[in-house]
């Protein structure tokens, strides 16, 4: 029968969803505070989610925060930024004593950055046409506020140590961080790294920065190794497909190249860029890591189409003995030239040998599955 009726009858209504808001704001061209007060957050408020905001200060500010606060509090983690700072957050949970728990954190992407891989393929992900700057950060505020949650591979990356110098009469250790976009050499991460004097261009710097490499074109000798995919066949990726970085790979199954490269890229994510389809087939949680790499021999008329074609995700179709693409579940990389840059997730890491292999659906991203209705920004 049930307790008497009261006075009052109470309606259990779902709170509201609360998010932790990051923003830096000197990401892009400096407009990441202007364009939350003019956008996100007028979108965020009409769709009655709580939220608290923080500005970070520094370089690895947002990493330091989330080793040490209370995530219970919170239903997602959102930068305002470029990937940089998602590179950041994804690193402090797998730094947290709970990081088991703590990875399961939703986090999302508001685009304000120069580099805007994410965001662009969570726009691609969802069906909307490709577009850059306020009509990207609308859709993927859009997408925010309609809500949902979907899983995200990483990629387990190991770095060879900061410091090359014995610590204690031992070797120092190799780095062990987490990625959830590239890892690059050569090419792609010299115009990423040179083109930080740039940065006042927002995305423009990397167009600047690929037209003065084009024009002074490097080689770097290496050695690449990759587990392939065989046949488009996949299972899921054990935990020990990788020995530690200063021992020798099994000789079954893995595939090495040798020689002089332009560029090594290995991407688990559908763009590059806001406007570089890198990988279409690419999806947040396929378990593969999708490696393009450019040998040495390739004339700049021809590097220069490969990057023109990626801008509509046309490139693998283009016909050349220097360029391939594979599907793998893990590589190493071994650089043999003396210098170079090498980039995780557009971050500079320390230059010598590396490997990498996916964790399949380790984290979550905020973002519903795929719609067809776009924010209608004029």
């Amino acid at each position: 029968n049930g307790p008497a009726p009261g006075p009052f009858h109470q309606i259990m209504m779902p709170r509201p969803r609360r998010l932790l808001l990051l923003v830096n704001p000197f990401s892009g061209r400096g407009q990441a505070m202007q364009w939350c007060q003019t956008h996100i957050l007028p979108m965020i408020r009409e769709a009655s989610i709580s939220y608290n905001l923080i500005q970070t200060e520094r370089q690895n500010h947002a990493r330091e925060l989330i080793r040490e606060i209370s995530l219970p509090e919170w239903d997602g983690i959102i930068i305002i930024s470029g990937d940089g700072l998602l590179h950041e957050v994804i690193n402090g949970l797998m730094e947290r004593p709970d990081w088991e728990q703590a990875i399961k954190t939703p986090v999302g992407i508001l685009p304000c950055g120069s580099g805007n891989a994410l965001a662009g393929s969570i726009n691609h992900y969802a069906g909307f046409d490709m577009c850059l700057r306020e009509p990207l950060l609308l859709n993927c505020c859009f997408l925010l506020c309609r809500g949902g949650v979907m899983p995200m591979d990483m990629v387990s990356v190991t770095t060879s140590p900061s410091s090359p110098s014995p610590q204690n009469g031992r070797p120092a250790a190799p780095r062990r961080l987490y990625s959830f976009l590239s890892v690059a050499w050569g090419f792609v991460s010299d115009v990423d790294i040179e083109s930080e004097r740039y940065r006042g261009l927002g995305s423009a710097r990397f167009t600047l920065g690929t037209l003065v490499r084009l024009a002074s074109l490097r080689s770097y000798k290496g050695r690449l190794s990759y587990l392939p995919v065989w046949g488009g066949s996949f299972s899921p990726p054990r935990d020990d497909l990788l020995p530690p970085l200063d021992q020798p790979l099994p000789t079954r199954d893995w595939v090495t190249i040798e020689g002089d490269f332009v560029l090594v890229l290995a991407i688990y994510q559908s763009h590059l860029g806001a406007d570089l389809l890198a990988a279409p087939q690419a999806c947040f949680n396929d378990g593969l890591i999708h490696l393009t790499f450019v040998r040495a021999g390739i004339s700049r008329a021809t590097l220069l189409r490969l990057f023109l074609a990626m801008e509509r995700g046309a490139h693998l179709s283009l016909s050349s003995p220097y360029v391939s693409h594979v599907t793998a579940k893990a590589f190493r990389l071994q650089p043999l030239s003396s210098k170079g840059t090498l980039t995780v997730d557009g971050e500079l890491v320390p230059y010598g040998p590396l490997q990498a292999q996916v964790k399949v659906a380790r984290s979550y991203l905020q973002s519903p599955p795929p719609t067809v209705s776009p924010f209608p920004y004029s």
